[in-house]
C-alpha cells in the first residue's frame, strides 16, 4: 500500500494541469482494471477526466455503495523536488499525501485484497476519482449527486480529523464571490476632486463583509485577497476582492446570501459588481448523520477500534451527498495531518486499521 502510494504521490496531479492530472488517471484506471474492476472514463474538456469504476455482482436490485476519492491537489506542479516523498520516522510525506492520495491507495488495496481472495462486496461497489475537487467540483458535482442519489452508503475516503482521526460528521457550507468596485479615474495632483476612489469603495465593503462574521451562529467572512489601481498618482476606477464565507446551517446561508447580495456602494458615483454563491451546502449533523455514524461505530469495535466523531469548518464532496440525504460517512481516509501545508503527511501505522475498517463496511453494510 506504501508503495502504491508513494507512485500515486510522485504522479503530481494540480487542479489546474489537466495532462498531469490525466496521467494520473491513467494510471489509476490501469491499477482498477489489474484488480478485477470495470473502468469508465468520464471525459472533460478543461479539468481533468473523471473516473467511475464498478466492482461486485450482487443483485441487481442491490443499492450500491459510492466511494468518492479526489486525484487533485493544492500543489503546483514542481512541488515534488522541494518536498519530496519520504519516510520520516513513519510519518508518509509529500504533495497530496494526506489530502488525499491515501484514499485512494486504500480502495486500491481493497480491491487487490478482494481479487487475491475471492472475495466480493456484500452491494455492488461503485468507485470515484474525481479531479476538481480542491476548486469546487464544478465539473464532477452532477456526477456525484446522480450516483449518491442511487446508493445505500456514500463514503468520503478524504483525510480523518486532525490530530484524532475522527470521522466527520459535520461540515460547514461553503461558498464564495468576487465583488468588483467601479470608480472613475482622474489625475490624483491635478484632477482629484472628479475622481471616484474605487480602492476606497472596496475598502468599505471590506468593513462591511467582515462585520458578517458571526461565531454564536457558526458563520465566518473572509476577504482573502485584495486588488485595484494602477499607479499612485491616478484615482482608481477598478478595485476588487476575493470573499469566502462559511456557514452551520442552509437557513443561515440563506440570510448570509441576502446580505452579501444586498451589498449597495457607499460612495457617490462608485458601483458594485458581484459574482459567486454558496458553493456547497453544510454536511448537516442530522439523526440519519448520527446512525450512520453509530452503524460504523459499531463495525470498527468489532475490529478493535474505537471511532470518534468530529466537525470541521473544511468543506468536501460529502457536503453534497449529505445534503441529499443519503446516509455518509466522511472523513474515511488515513490519519496524519498538515493538509495543504509543507507539513502535509499520513501516519503510516493508520493505513493499515483505515484501510481494514473501510473493508469491513464494504463488505457488512
Amino acid at each position: 500500500m506504501v508503495a502504491t502510494l508513494r507512485q500515486l504521490v510522485e504522479l503530481e496531479s494540480p487542479s489546474d494541469n489537466k495532462p498531469a492530472i490525466d496521467r494520473l488517471g491513467a494510471f489509476i484506471a490501469s491499477q482498477l482494471r489489474e484488480a478485477g474492476a470495470s473502468v469508465q472514463v468520464v471525459s472533460q474538456a478543461t479539468a481533468g477526466d473523471h473516473l467511475v469504476a464498478t466492482c461486485g455482482d450482487a443483485a441487481p436490485d442491490s443499492a450500491p455503495i459510492v466511494t468518492l476519492c479526489h486525484i487533485d491537489t493544492v500543489w503546483p506542479m514542481g512541488t515534488i523536488e522541494t518536498i519530496p516523498w519520504s519516510d520520516q520516522g513513519g510519518k508518509l510525506r509529500g504533495p497530496g499525501v494526506f489530502d488525499m492520495k491515501a484514499g485512494t491507495a486504500m480502495v486500491l488495496t481493497v480491491l487487490r485484497y478482494w481479487r487475491h481472495t475471492g472475495t466480493r462486496p456484500a452491494r455492488p461497489l461503485r468507485m470515484l476519482f474525481t479531479t476538481d475537487e480542491e476548486t469546487g467540483s464544478d465539473t464532477s458535482r452532477a456526477l456525484i449527486e446522480a450516483e449518491a442519489q442511487k446508493a445505500a452508503l456514500v463514503i468520503c475516503l478524504e483525510p480523518a480529523l486532525p490530530p484524532s482521526g475522527a470521522l466527520k460528521t459535520f461540515r460547514k457550507g461553503t461558498g464564495g464571490f468576487t465583488l468588483k468596485a467601479l470608480g472613475r479615474a482622474a489625475h490624483a495632483g491635478a484632477d482629484h476632486q472628479r475622481g471616484v476612489n474605487a480602492i476606497e469603495e472596496i475598502s468599505r465593503q471590506v468593513v462591511a463583509l467582515q462585520q458578517m462574521t458571526n461565531y454564536a451562529l457558526g458563520t465566518t467572512v473572509n476577504v482573502g485577497v485584495i486588488s485595484g489601481g494602477t499607479v499612485s498618482n491616478v484615482v482608481p476606477d477598478h478595485a476588487q476582492i476575493e470573499i469566502d464565507f462559511r456557514v452551520s446551517t442552509p437557513a443561515e446561508g440563506e440570510c448570509l446570501l441576502k446580505a452579501i447580495q444586498g451589498l449597495q456602494p457607499q460612495l457617490p458615483g462608485a458601483r458594485l459588481e458581484m459574482t459567486g454563491g454558496l458553493n456547497r451546502p453544510p454536511m448537516e449533523r442530522t439523526p440519519l448523520m448520527v446512525e450512520t455514524f453509530s452503524k460504523a461505530l459499531a463495525i470498527g469495535a468489532e475490529l478493535g477500534l474505537e471511532l470518534i466523531e468530529g466537525s470541521t469548518g473544511g468543506a468536501s464532496d460529502g457536503n453534497f451527498t449529505g445534503a441529499l440525504g443519503v446516509p455518509t460517512l466522511d472523513g474515511m481516509g488515513a490519519v496524519g495531518d498538515g493538509g495543504h501545508a509543507v507539513t502535509e503527511h499520513v501516519i503510516a501505522s493508520s493505513l493499515p486499521e483505515r484501510t481494514a475498517l473501510l473493508a469491513a463496511v464494504l463488505m457488512q453494510w
